[in-house]
């Protein structure tokens, strides 16, 4: 597979996230508030340093793919799958986590979440 389809297939996996928004039971919610509330509550995600922990995931990634590579004789390839989807899964895992925080804090507000 070349590095192309890897980063497509890595990026995809990562955009493909769960639902991003919470699913709040809007029995007697006044929508207008809980808009609000909701943009608060993404307000807080801003906080989760999403690029730190890429590239984090993305060194640590070209590590273990060089390390791997190298035992086939492409380390430079291996380097750059690793780098890809450490790069990716960090992504998702950084996504989940605002989606936490997110229904976490609707959660807090009163709200009854569903997911």
């Amino acid at each position: 597979m070349d590095h192309i389809k890897v980063a497509a297939l890595a990026l995809c996996a990562a955009g493909c996230a769960a639902n991003p928004d919470p699913i709040v039971d809007m029995r007697g919610v006044d929508p207008v508030m809980y808009e609000q509330d909701l943009a608060d509550c993404k307000a807080y995600t801003r906080e989760i340093q999403t690029e730190v922990g890429v590239a984090k995931g993305a060194a640590g990634g070209a590590a273990v793919g060089g390390a791997i590579g190298a035992i086939g004789g492409e380390t430079g390839r291996g380097a750059g799958i690793g780098a890809v989807a450490g790069g990716a899964k960090s992504a998702q895992l950084n996504e989940r986590e605002k989606q936490r925080v997110v229904k976490n804090c609707m959660r807090g507000r009163g709200y009854r979440v569903l997911n």
